[in-house]
């Protein structure tokens, strides 16, 4: 969905971020700008709970099969060449 910018200010900003760092549009220059902001927030969250939500992904995988032969299994990707 397009983003309209109605804000005078704020378009002007995009248009001062445009100009300041070389992108090649208004759209590209928020994109930059937001991915930027993103990380710093994202760098913001505690390692614990960054950690904590790596850990929930994990449990959600289970234990991995014991009877799974990796040597067998890398065998017959290769014969079906």
């Amino acid at each position: 969905m397009p983003l309209y910018i109605r804000d005078n200010e704020v378009d002007a900003l995009a248009a001062e971020l445009q100009a300041v760092s070389g992108a090649a549009s208004k759209t590209e220059a928020v994109r930059t700008a937001l991915l930027h902001e993103l990380a710093r927030n994202r760098a913001n969250i505690p390692l614990r709970n960054r950690l904590a939500k790596l850990q929930a992904r994990v449990a959600e995988l289970g234990l991995p099969d014991r009877d799974f032969d990796m040597k067998k299994f890398t065998d017959e990707m290769w014969d079906g060449e």
